[in-house]
C-alpha cells in the first residue's frame, strides 16, 4: 500500500503510472476507500487489514481486481463472504499484481523509521513480536516478491532502520547472513589522529562553512570559530585540535556534535557580539555540561524505552548515588557499590529487573548502553574500551571484561551525581562504618591462608572474612551458619568483620 501511493505521490510522473489498468485500479480503490486521504504510514495502512472485508469490497468495485474469485477447491465464492484471512491474500496478491505491472525508470527505496520507540501502553514481549512480524515481512518483500519483477529497470526495496541492539534481539533466522549481506551498519566513528578527515568533522566543518560569504577550505571554517587546543593528545597537530575534545563528549554520532553546537549557540548567541569565537572554557562550564548531560540521559532513556519502563528507569539511575562521586573506579570498588545498591533493591523492590540480578549482568548492561567504557593496560599503554567502538557487524554485541577499571561517559558524569563525592556523617557509635548484622552460610575457607567466603541468599557476591575478624576461628568450616557484619575495607569494598557461629 505504502509503496504504491510513495511510487505515485514522489515520482512527479502519476500521469505516466496511472497508464497502467492494474496499477490505476489499484491508485482508485484506494483512494475511494480513504477518500482521498490516504496517509504513507504504517498505521494508516493497517486500517485496510482491520477492515478487510470492507476493502475486498471496494476493490472488487473495479473491473481489473475481479468482483469475485475461487477458494482452493475450485468454489465460487462472493468475496463478503470470505473469511478475514482469504481476504488479506486475495488484496495481497492484487496488490502485487499491480506493482509488478509497472515499470520503474528509477529504483525506489523505502525506509521505515521509529521502530525502536515502544508505546508505553504495549508490554515488550508482545511489540518485540511486531517487530520481528515487520522483519519477517520486509524480508519477505526483498527476497520473495520485488525479485521477481521482470521488465523494469528500477527496483523496489523495503529498509528498516533499527539500532543494531534490537536487530540483535529479534532472533532472525541465519542472523549473521542477514546482517553481512542485506545490512548496513552506519558508523561515523574516527581516531583522534585522523579526525580532519573523518565525515563527522567534514559535516560539523559545513555547517558554518555553508555561512560564509564564500566557501572556504576544508577545516577553515572549524578553526576560526574554536581556535584552541585539545588536553592530553600523544599526536601532534599542525591544526587546532578543537574538535577532538568534541569527540570525547560525543559517541561519534552526527547528532551529538550538532546538539553542542546549538547549545553553545544559546548559551553565547549575542546580536551585538557578531564577531565571538568559542573558548576552550565554553565546552566546561556548569551550565553546559548540564545541558548536554540531560540531552544524552534523554538519548539512553530513549534507548532502554524499548525494553523496559519508567520505573525500571528511575530504579537504574539510583545505582550512581552507591559510587559515592566517583567517576571512575575499579571492579572491587563497583562490586560494593552494586552489593549495597542490590540489598536497597531487596528492601524496597523486592524483586530485581532482569539487567540487575547479578553485579557482571548489570555491567554488561551499563557498557551496552556506552555509559562506561573499562580500561586495559598493556606494555605501558592504555587502551579505552567503548562498546560503541568495538562493535562490528560480526559482533553486534561486545561483551564486557570484569577485574578492569571503569570510566563514566565524560557526558554523563556529572548528570548521573558522580562529578563529586558524596559526603556521609559518620556515626559515633560506628567508628568502622560496620552495619546490621547478616546471616550467611560459609561457602569456601582456606584455614591455610585464614580467610574465606559467606554466601547469603540474595546477595549477588560472596563476602570476604579473614580469620581475625572471627570471634571462634577454629569453629568455622564449610557450610557453617554464621552471623556477621559488614565494614569497609582500604579500597572501599566490603567486608565481613565480628564473624560468630549463629547457634
Amino acid at each position: 500500500m505504502i509503496f504504491a501511493k510513495e511510487i505515485i505521490t514522489s515520482s512527479g510522473t502519476a500521469e505516466y503510472f496511472l497508464k497502467y489498468p492494474k496499477f490505476k485500479a489499484l491508485n482508485d480503490a484506494i483512494d475511494e476507500y480513504y477518500s482521498n486521504a490516504f496517509a504513507p504510514e504504517i498505521i494508516t495502512a493497517l486500517q485496510l487489514v482491520e477492515n478487510s472485508t470492507s476493502a475486498v469490497e471496494v476493490f472488487a468495485k473495479y473491473s481489473q481486481f475481479g468482483a469475485t474469485f475461487k477458494d482452493g477447491d475450485g468454489k465460487e465464492v462472493r468475496s463478503e463472504t470470505r473469511k478475514f484471512q482469504t481476504n488479506l491474500l486475495y488484496i495481497q496478491g492484487k496488490l502485487q499484481d499491480a506493482l509488478s505491472s509497472i515499470k520503474l525508470s528509477k529504483s525506489v527505496s523505502l525506509f521505515i523509521d521509529g521502530i525502536d520507540i515502544r508505546p508505553a501502553s504495549i508490554p515488550f514481549n508482545e511489540y518485540l513480536d511486531c517487530v520481528k512480524g515487520l522483519a519477517n515481512a520486509a524480508w519477505s518483500l526483498n527476497n520473495d516478491f520485488f525479485p521477481r519483477i521482470r521488465d523494469s529497470k528500477g527496483r523496489m526495496k523495503c529498509v528498516l532502520l533499527l539500532r543494531p541492539d534490537i536487530f540483535n534481539s529479534l532472533g532472525l533466522q541465519n542472523r549473521n547472513t542477514k546482517l553481512k549481506d542485506n545490512s548496513i551498519v552506519l558508523s561515523w566513528i574516527t581516531d583522534y589522529g585522523k579526525y580532519r578527515s573523518s565525515e563527522l568533522f567534514l559535516m560539523a566543518d559545513r555547517m558554518f562553512n555553508v555561512q560564509q560569504d564564500k566557501i572556504e577550505p576544508p577545516g577553515d571554517a572549524w578553526d576560526h570559530y574554536f581556535p584552541f587546543e585539545a588536553t592530553n593528545l600523544t599526536e601532534e597537530h599542525s591544526r587546532p585540535t578543537s574538535f577532538v575534545i568534541f569527540l570525547r563528549y560525543s559517541y561519534h554520532r552526527p547528532r551529538d556534535i550538532l546538539t553542542m553546537l546549538d547549545i553553545l549557540n544559546d548559551h553565547y548567541k549575542s546580536p551585538t557580539d557578531k564577531d565571538r569565537v568559542f573558548l576552550y572554557s565554553d565546552l566546561f562550564t556548569k551550565r553546559f555540561k548540564e545541558d548536554y548531560g540531560q540531552y544524552l540521559l534523554g538519548e539512553i532513556k530513549d534507548s532502554l524505552s524499548f525494553y523496559y519502563d519508567e520505573s525500571e528507569f528511575e530504579l537504574f539511575l539510583k545505582f550512581f548515588e552507591y559510587l559515592n562521586g566517583k567517576s571512575r573506579f575499579d571492579y572491587e570498588y563497583y562490586e560494593a557499590a552494586f552489593s549495597e545498591f542490590y540489598k536497597y533493591i531487596l528492601a524496597e523492590v523486592h524483586n530485581a529487573p532482569g539487567f540487575m540480578r547479578s553485579a557482571e549482568e548489570f555491567l554488561q548492561f551499563l557498557y551496552d548502553q556506552n555509559i562506561l567504557s573499562f580500561i586495559e593496560e598493556a606494555e605501558d599503554e592504555k587502551f579505552i574500551r567503548w562498546c560503541f567502538r568495538e562493535r562490528t557487524p560480526s559482533n553486534i554485541s561486545p561483551k564486557v571484561k570484569t577485574g578492569m577499571e571503569y570510566e563514566i561517559h565524560y557526558g554523563l558524569a556529572n548528570t548521573l551525581n558522580t562529578g563529586k563525592a558524596i559526603s556521609k556523617p559518620k556515626k559515633k557509635s560506628n567508628p568502622k562504618q560496620e552495619v546490621e548484622g547478616f546471616l550467611g552460610v560459609v561457602n569456601m575457607i582456606d584455614k591455610g591462608k585464614k580467610f574465606g567466603f559467606i554466601r547469603q541468599e540474595g546477595m549477588p557476591i560472596d563476602i570476604h572474612f579473614k580469620f581475625s575478624d572471627c570471634l571462634d576461628p577454629s569453629s568455622l568450616g564449610k557450610g557453617a551458619l554464621v552471623r556477621y557484619y559488614l565494614k569497609k575495607n582500604e579500597k572501599g569494598g566490603l567486608s565481613a568483620s565480628k564473624v560468630v557461629i549463629s547457634r
